[in-house]
């Protein structure tokens, strides 16, 4: 759906981008960034015409839609029972709603998304349907991209993004979900590209009573990459799983910025966030989680385990906890390393040589948080993706 109802949305983005300037390191979100890529990134034009490239057919019954920022994804598009596409006045009510319960809608990157998107695609899930993939290319230029997505009461969906650019490109993405009592999204992420593209991906996610989130995002090869998931519980009781991978190697430049608000009791996050940085790159990891005194009796594990694959890469995180409940278990850590000595002795002691021992290491290191990605992703070959010439 396009231009009445974001035309709007585009003029809010563009004075409030005016009045907000770039990001600067005073601000703590900003701290760490590379803000000449990210200058860059918001002088480029908007990309005229779709990418070029050749992918891999959409496995068996599952649903591809294409994403270019310019076409209608649902043009010539049939679909499933379960899945239809959001009213012009639905949207205008639902748009934007679960950017503001997250605390999202006016921060830079979801503004610059606001004055650049032409197009949003905004769907209704009821009951069990069909695995979804959207596939978002990017050509030279910005591309810029909105999904939102309405999960009605026990709503089912294995939901697979795959993000790639090309070079000289780059990739402004928000998605908004609502996730109604017991409903259940299961949602991959892959994000690969070219090693000069660049990528801001913010995720907002609203989830009701008894459902289920499960995030898996696999991001490498993006000269400045940011991925921002923001979760509410809004009124507790709710399961969210945050699993993520970010590769990182030459001097590119990997973040994830997460957010988990617990209003409500009872509510359960799992969060695992693994990086690995090679060559001179950097890998940035914050992971924020708030549990307010309403949130009585949640359970909050947020681990970021990091890998340094080089002596000249370097790794950020800070896993944060910010509790006011007093009746909660929740837990953080981080850990930064290299790849073990005695576990490469160990292969080494038994034939493996040493390039075949590093890969097998780096492998089970990203198997981890691959294999619990959507089935419709084998299709796209992540591991070997994330793998590729990192064992070299």
């Amino acid at each position: 759906m396009a231009s009445s109802v974001l035309e709007p949305v585009q003029q809010r983005g563009r004075e409030a981008l005016q009045r907000l300037g770039l990001p600067t390191r005073r601000q703590e979100a900003w701290r760490l960034t590379d803000l000449k890529r990210l200058a860059a990134l918001a002088d480029l034009p908007l990309s005229a015409s779709p990418a070029k490239a050749e992918q891999p057919a959409a496995g068996t019954g599952v649903l591809r839609l294409r994403l270019d920022g310019l076409g209608d994804p649902l043009e010539g598009v049939t679909l499933p029972e379960g899945i239809s596409a959001l009213t012009e006045s639905e949207l205008r009510q639902a748009l934007g709603h679960t950017l503001d319960r997250c605390g999202c809608a006016d921060v830079w990157p979801v503004e610059l998304n606001h004055a650049c998107s032409r197009r949003v695609l905004a769907l209704r899930v009821r009951g069990s349907v069909p695995p979804l993939e959207l596939l978002q290319t990017g050509a030279a230029g910005l591309t810029a991209t909105r999904v939102l997505l309405l999960m009605e009461e026990k709503a089912q969906l294995d939901l697979l993004q795959v993000v790639t650019a090309q070079a000289d490109a780059a990739h402004s993405h928000v998605l908004e979900v609502h996730l109604g009592q017991e409903a259940c999204l299961n949602h991959g992420l892959l994000a690969f590209g070219d090693g000069s593209a660049s990528l801001l991906a913010h995720l907002a996610v609203e989830q009701e009573p008894r459902s289920r989130y499960a995030l898996t995002s696999v991001m490498r090869g993006w000269s400045l990459g940011r991925l921002e998931p923001r979760v509410v519980q809004v009124n507790g009781q709710a399961t969210t799983t945050l699993q993520g991978l970010a590769v990182s190697d030459a001097d590119q430049q990997l973040a994830t910025h997460s957010s988990v608000r617990f209003d409500g009791p009872e509510g359960e996050l799992d969060q695992l966030q693994k990086c690995l940085a090679a060559g001179r790159s950097h890998a940035i990891f914050n992971g924020g989680i708030s549990v307010p005194r309403a949130a009585q009796r949640t359970n909050a594990a947020q681990l970021s385990r990091n890998l340094l694959l080089s002596d000249r890469a370097r790794v950020d995180t800070k896993p944060e906890l910010e509790i006011v409940a007093d009746d909660v278990r929740c837990a953080h850590g981080a850990t930064v390393s290299q790849l073990q000595e005695d576990e490469l002795f160990y292969l080494r002691s038994r034939g493996i040589a040493a390039g075949e021992a590093t890969a097998l290491l780096l492998r089970g290191a990203c198997l981890e948080v691959i294999r619990r990605l959507p089935d419709q992703a084998g299709i796209w070959s992540p591991l070997e993706r994330v793998l590729e010439g990192l064992a070299a």
